[in-house]
């Protein structure tokens, strides 16, 4: 039997948007997947520890992230998860090289050790390293911001929504480079995505979030099943 990946079981409110969240899955390429406001990002933020839930637990593997009950509230840095948001959030004043290298001042001891040549060849940044963000293209800021979440070493690489800020060429890109990080094996990924077709191209098992609940959870064949076109 599979050892459970994640396992999550929350409530938590904020404004009128409320979460009452339960799924667990033993899926390394696993994606939360549902249209926008159904509380994606917000499970995202969770997970990683920028925000806390009212009730519940969050279990990563052996580690609890989160525990009501037990009164267990790890930090962001202590969840050792390699964030990567809709935008990058490279920091402006550093090159490349100095962005994926503060990628290893945090560097944990949870996750694989990947080194920096390994990220380079997989994401093709060595041509970028001199340069600075505000000359990169929305893919290239994307790809930077991967190389440096996985340079952290971290247990999971979170990526929410990580190809909505770019048009459809770009978009196919960065999901080339996503496979390739799939294919390598260096990392358990967890993608949130609104768009059936990145969540058919880069995850094995797929969790439906609506109105802040899980609909269901899919492996890859069911889910592709499940959105096609009822035949007449």
């Amino acid at each position: 039997m599979s050892m459970t990946f994640l396992d999550i079981d929350i409530t938590s409110k904020r404004g009128d948007f409320s979460l009452d969240f339960k799924a667990s899955s033993a899926a390394q390429a696993l994606a939360l997947f549902g249209p926008s406001g159904a509380g994606k990002t917000s499970l995202a933020s969770l997970i990683a520890g920028l925000l806390t839930p009212e009730s519940g637990h969050i279990r990563l593997g052996q580690t609890v992230l989160f525990d009501h009950a037990r009164k267990i509230n790890l930090p962001p840095r202590h969840r050792q998860i390699g964030y990567v948001f809709q935008d990058g959030w490279l920091f402006p004043h550093l090159t490349v090289e100095s962005n994926l290298l503060y990628g290893r001042k945090w560097r944990s001891s949870a996750g694989p050790a990947i080194e920096v040549e390994t990220v380079l060849k997989l994401l093709d940044l060595g041509p970028l390293l001199a340069r600075h963000p505000a000359s990169l293209s929305g893919g290239e800021r994307q790809r930077v911001a991967i190389g440096r979440a996985l340079l952290s070493a971290p247990r999971l690489l979170l990526l929410d929504e990580p190809l909505s800020a770019l048009d459809a060429e770009r978009r196919s890109d960065i999901i080339a480079y996503l496979q390739r990080l799939r294919e390598a094996d260096l990392v358990p990924m967890i993608t949130i995505s609104h768009r059936r077709e990145e969540v058919l191209l880069l995850a094995d098992a797929v969790i439906l979030v609506k109105e802040g609940r899980c609909a269901g959870q899919l492996d890859k064949a069911a889910f592709a099943r499940l959105n096609q076109p009822q035949d007449s």
